[in-house]
Parts: C-alpha cells; sequence; structure tokens
C-alpha cells in the first residue's frame, strides 16, 4: 500500500454528495423535493401540518389508534394530540419490550402570533398587535407580503380555520418600515434593537366607513369585513390561534435548482423526510415510531410540546393493544431499550459569515444529513451529548444503507449554539442523538437547504427505521 492510500484509509474526508449520488438517487431526489415543497405551502402552521401528515397516513394504509382494539406485526397507526402533534407507528416483528425506533420532529417555526386584542386604529390605518414566537431577527420580517392563518370561533361558536394571502388573488399584509432618508436614529441603533418587538404591527385596513356616530372608522371597516366574511367579532380574538407568516411559496434556489428556499423548513424539512420515512418502510423488526411535536422554538412546553405525556402515553396505549397490558414497569423497560433520532436541522456554514463556524466541526449544504452528537451552547450546556455507542450504531446504520452523512455542531463554542428534543427524550432515559439538513439562514422567513441533503434526510431516517 503506498503512502497515499495508507492516508486515504486512515483519514476521513467530506464529499459533496452531488458528486457521489447516481443518476437515479438524483431522479428520486427530484421527486421527493417537488413533493416536499408541496407540504412546504400546504403547512404554514403546525395544524396545517398535522393535517397534511394525517392524510398523508391515511393514504398509506394508517388507522387511527384510538378506534382499533389489538394490534399485531405490520400494523400501521395514527394519534393525534390537539390537533398539533401526531404520532405514528409501525409494528414489528420483534418483541416490544426489547424497545422501538422513534424519530422526533418538532412542526413549528419562528413566527408571529396576534395579541388577544389586536385591532387598533391610528392615523387612519388599521393594524393588527403581535408577539413575536421563537428566535427571530425582528429587522427581517418588515416590508415583506405576509399572510393570516389560524383557529378562529365565529359569534355562533363555530370554529373557523383562517388562510388569508395564500391564493393569488388574496390581500396580502405586511409591517411598514422607515425609508432610509428619516431612519438615522434607527440605523445607529444594534440589529437587535433597530425593530422592537411592540412596533411589529401588521397593516391590514385604510378604508374608513362613512359612519358620522363611528369615532373609529378605518377598525370599523374592518371588524365590518370580518364580521360579514367570517361571522367573527373583536371579542373572537380573545380566544384565536391567529399566525402571521410570510405569504410567499416554496422555491427551487439556484439556476441549477439545486436548493429550496422557503419558510419555516426549521424543521418541517426533517419533519416530512421523518414522515416519509416512516410511510414508505415495509414492516421493520423493532417497531417503527415517528412523533411530530409543537413549542419547540419556545422551550418544548405545554401539553403539544416534546416535555408533554403524549408519547409515552401513546407508546402505553400501543403497547397495551398489542400485547395485552402496559404496567408502568412495562413501560419504562420499552423506553430505556429504544433509540431516538432528534430529527432537527443543523446550521450549514455560509461562506459570508465564516467567522462564526468551525470548519472542521460544522455542517455544509450539499454533503448530506448531518449527525449531531451534541447541541447545546458553550460548555455544551441544555445538551444531551450521545454516548460513543450510539453514535457508533448510527455511523454503522448509515454507511451500511448508502446514506451520506457528516457531522455538525451549532458553531463555534462560545459564538452562541441552540438546543432541540433531544434533551427531554434522553430525560426518559431513552438514547438520543440529532440527525437533520443543514440550513442556510435558519429562522429567517426564507430559509435555504440543499436539496441533496433533504434527500440523504430522507434515507436516513429509512435506514433508522429498518437497521438499528
Amino acid at each position: 500500500m503506498t503512502d497515499k492510500e495508507l492516508y486515504e484509509s486512515l483519514t476521513m474526508e467530506r464529499k459533496n454528495a452531488y458528486l457521489i449520488m447516481k443518476d437515479d438517487e438524483k431522479s428520486e431526489m427530484k421527486k421527493l423535493c417537488d413533493e416536499y415543497r408541496s407540504f412546504l405551502d400546504s403547512g404554514k402552521t403546525e395544524r396545517e401540518c398535522v393535517r397534511e401528515a394525517e392524510a398523508a397516513a391515511i393514504k398509506a394504509g394508517f388507522v387511527d389508534l384510538d378506534t382499533v382494539t389489538s394490534l399485531k406485526r405490520g400494523d400501521k397507526v395514527y394519534k393525534l394530540n390537539r390537533g398539533k402533534n401526531i404520532f405514528m407507528a409501525v409494528i414489528g416483528s420483534e418483541d416490544i419490550s426489547k424497545g422501538i425506533n422513534i424519530a422526533g420532529a418538532h412542526l413549528d417555526s419562528p413566527r408571529l402570533d396576534l395579541k388577544q386584542n389586536p385591532l387598533y386604529e391610528s392615523t387612519d390605518m388599521a393594524f393588527l398587535k403581535t408577539h413575536y414566537y421563537g428566535g427571530l431577527k425582528k429587522y427581517q420580517w418588515p416590508t415583506i407580503p405576509l399572510a393570516i392563518h389560524g383557529v378562529i370561533y365565529n359569534t355562533d361558536g363555530e370554529k373557523l380555520e383562517l388562510s388569508i394571502g395564500e391564493k393569488d388573488d388574496d390581500p396580502v399584509f405586511v409591517i411598514t418600515d422607515l425609508l432610509p432618508h428619516l431612519a438615522k436614529d434607527q440605523m445607529s441603533k444594534k440589529m437587535t434593537e433597530g425593530i422592537e418587538g411592540e412596533n411589529m404591527n401588521v397593516l391590514i385596513g385604510g378604508m374608513p366607513i362613512d359612519a358620522e356616530d363611528v369615532k373609529e372608522k378605518v377598525k370599523f371597516s374592518v371588524l365590518k369585513l370580518l364580521n360579514q366574511r367570517y361571522g367573527i367579532t373583536e371579542k373572537s380574538f380573545v380566544s384565536a390561534e391567529i399566525e402571521i407568516v410570510p405569504a410567499y411559496k416554496a422555491r427551487n434556489v439556484g439556476l441549477d435548482e439545486s436548493f429550496i428556499g422557503a419558510y419555516g423548513q426549521d424543521d418541517r424539512v426533517c419533519a416530512y423526510t421523518t414522515l416519509r420515512g416512516i410511510l414508505d418502510i415495509p414492516a421493520p423488526s423493532k417497531t417503527a415510531v415517528a412523533i411530530l411535536v409543537d413549542k419547540e422554538e419556545i422551550g418544548s412546553m405545554g401539553n403539544t410540546g416534546a416535555q408533554s405525556a403524549f408519547m409515552l402515553m401513546a407508546i402505553a396505549e400501543m403497547t397495551e393493544k398489542l400485547t395485552g397490558s402496559c404496567t408502568i414497569t412495562e413501560l419504562n423497560r420499552i423506553v430505556s431499550n429504544s433509540v431516538c433520532m432528534s430529527s432537527d436541522v443543523s446550521a450549514a456554514v455560509d461562506p459570508n459569515y465564516l467567522s462564526v463556524s468551525e470548519e472542521r466541526n460544522s455542517s455544509y449544504a450539499g454533503y448530506g444529513v448531518a449527525i449531531m452528537k451534541y447541541t447545546g451552547a458553550r460548555g455544551k450546556y441544555d445538551s444531551s451529548d450521545a454516548s460513543a455507542e450510539l453514535v457508533h450504531r448510527i455511523g454503522a446504520v448509515m454507511d451500511e444503507s448508502g446514506v451520506i452523512w457528516q457531522t455538525g455542531e451549532l458553531g463555534k463554542i462560545d459564538q452562541g449554539g441552540g438546543g432541540t428534543i433531544a434533551q427531554y427524550v434522553a430525560n426518559l432515559n431513552m438514547d438520543v442523538i440529532d440527525c437533520g439538513v443543514p440550513v442556510l439562514s435558519m429562522h429567517s422567513p426564507f430559509e435555504v437547504v440543499a436539496k441533496s441533503d433533504v434527500y440523504m434526510a430522507y434515507r436516513a431516517y429509512k435506514a433508522f427505521y429498518m437497521s438499528m
């Protein structure tokens, strides 16, 4: 063996996935990514994503777990939680007490939520007051077309699903900003202070109604339109869940269409590939589970976040219908023997901002799915830090299945960092590792991913379900 051959056998080199993939893989990648863009356009909120996932599951032969009394190998079931979580499982041949393979992603993305009393008028214009959700850069949200999505109850107590701003003939909405000529004071501030949260108010109307006895004529005009079209009043907003999101559609990016640009790819790119992974597998040896959750961007709190008991409750119900019983001891044994792939995105190295990344240990767009042993910040704070045994097993499964993968972390040690649902799953005494797609412009209104990485994430989740 020459020194060159020995060097190549001893070292590890990243390679661009497009240089390795075969023509049939590229064709499958293109089809998958076209379908993924459609999913992004249909799912701008966690509720909408769950609805899309449920429809896909039913089409693939999954049935509602609540409607069955017993389970056997090969059965496919799903369970919903408050319209914001979905649990899906394919029952394997192996004794469930030996554990299950779980892939979990989150469906929520940074956005603007309407306050409970949002509508007001100023200088003959009507606005909606918002509260931003998750870690976003506030200055990125003014002057882009926005859409209104969410749930609201009308005066008859009927729940309405709103979606305004997505169709070509729909109006859109906007947060205004200062012209450069008058922005001297604003532009002298730090970027975190240039746009204040209380000033992220959405322009919704400006045509006053001709009514002499009404003080707020524009607000009245907007309320009248809302009442005529949807049967709602100002009081309806108190109980509503209304999200303000970018109004544009997912697009191919680049002359070679090698990237996808869209809102909400953190973490819907991993949610979609996780979903497709479990929909496309045959009956595995170990029971395979996919769970798509809410609230990750604000700490995974609440009864629809990863810290809720929903997943454990669904596993217990599934086990009882499979084996006839599920004591707390039996549930603990299943969980302790299980492995979870926290399906969440990685920060891709951006050539325009190289200083924040450590090039040897960061992930790159186009180099395959990213395996992250730990996330967290600075001293691995808020990280589960996967064991050597688990990282080795995952790497071996990826290699054996022909998945192109790389390692990653969330930037330089003292630069910042971030977390996923991994730590909360690990707290259940389960082995867990992060695995996902590298993203450029993460948490912006238009995030970018490489199509090759989307495809390899899909392949990775399938391999995990079938080979762990």
